[in-house]
């Protein structure tokens, strides 16, 4: 089986490394995510992005004669992928701040909105409709170099930042009054933590679809959540989790002939399942 998918290794290493990459990096800002008790963000975060590429698509074009011809691209693509999921990473913190909006309803409002308003941008185009319907079921098959430099790159950032500040981050996570009694401009933390989900979030997108960007971004981190006594010690085992699984998802896809992005998601799902009754490292 191993030795079956080594053999497509020269053909499409960029997916593989990739995809891995992507786990890692999603995993390790999951677990802020899952700290805040926030999981459902990353779906609406997800969305935003795609309704950012659909409504690129409908511009470019609908005034591709005017000058727009270039936000067809796939640079214009990811930049008003992540612009997207990054206004709607904010607007989702702030509406946690709020005393009229929950910060769950206003999730689900950003979620819906953006379901809805990315099918609706792109209803009169067969382009923009087969390009949302394939980043809605996910495929990582078209990663580039460019996607792995780039992934990589974020995933040794976001490694190094959270080595650096993790006290911080967890804290503004979990008890924003106590971070906030201490001195730490929770605003500011908090808007730098959902600006950077969206935009490990938006570029994933392009290159991963929904399911896989999602699936990655949460459920890591619940597994390592049924596994640590801690929420620390889940910065180190989510981004594990998440690689090792994306990496015998893939060799059981390749031997089953079944797509990575799905088979990853769902040992995912099997995992969480199994480790529900744990019992916790320290416990």
């Amino acid at each position: 089986m191993i030795a079956e998918f080594l053999a497509t290794w020269p053909l499409f290493h960029h997916a593989y490394l990739a995809g891995w990459l992507l786990a890692g990096l999603l995993a390790m800002i999951g677990v802020l995510v899952v700290a805040r008790d926030q999981i459902f963000i990353g779906a609406a975060v997800s969305q935003a992005s795609i309704l950012g590429i659909a409504i690129a698509l409908e511009l470019g074009d609908r005034f591709a004669g005017v000058g727009f011809a270039w936000l067809r691209n796939d640079h214009a693509l990811s930049l008003l992928a992540v612009v997207a999921s990054g206004a709607a990473a904010l607007v989702t913190t702030r509406g946690g701040q709020g005393a009229r909006v929950s910060h769950e309803a206003l999730t689900g409002w950003v979620y819906l909105l953006a379901a809805s308003g990315a099918i609706l941008v792109v209803a009169h185009s067969p382009h923009g409709l087969e390009e949302v319907d394939r980043l809605l079921h996910s495929t990582i098959i078209g990663a580039t170099a460019a996607d792995v430099w780039t992934f990589a790159g974020l995933a040794l950032a976001t490694a190094a930042a959270i080595a650096l500040t993790h006290r911080r981050l967890l804290l503004v996570a979990m008890d924003p009054p106590m971070a906030a009694a201490l001195g730490v401009d929770v605003g500011r933390w908090s808007a730098g933590i959902s600006l950077w989900l969206g935009l490990a979030v938006g570029l994933s997108i392009r290159c991963a679809g929904v399911l896989f960007t999602f699936g990655c971004l949460v459920l890591p981190p619940l597994v390592a959540r049924n596994l640590c006594r801690e929420v620390r010690p889940m910065l180190v085992v989510a981004p594990v989790v998440g690689v090792a699984t994306a990496a015998v998802g893939f060799v059981f896809a390749h031997h089953w002939d079944y797509p990575p992005a799905q088979m990853t998601v769902g040992i995912l799902c099997v995992l969480l399942a199994a480790t529900a009754r744990w019992p916790r490292r320290g416990a």
